[in-house]
């Protein structure tokens, strides 16, 4: 049972995912322009070369990268401070 005061996980799930995406579109926005170029400064991981795993009949791919900049984590704050006021 949920308490009064609780707010639903997948809503912040979404706003936080939100967040991350216009945050990553602002950031690659910023780039060309030189007063906000350091909006898009980040660092990059994951896999470079996805991994297939080949099974004759079935074939798998696997594969992730993040990039997480400046404008991300603006975004995911400004997300997570939206949530809590609505």
């Amino acid at each position: 049972m949920k308490g009064t005061g609780s707010k639903n996980a997948w809503a912040l799930f979404l706003f936080v995912l939100t967040g991350i995406v216009l945050g990553g579109f602002i950031g690659m926005l910023a780039e060309g322009v030189p007063a906000l170029n350091w909006l898009s400064y980040g660092q990059a991981f994951g896999l470079e070369e996805p991994v297939v795993l080949n099974f004759g009949i079935l074939v798998i791919t696997f594969g992730l990268s993040i990039k997480i900049t400046i404008a991300s984590i603006i975004g995911v704050i400004l997300a997570i401070i939206i949530y809590r006021f609505l």
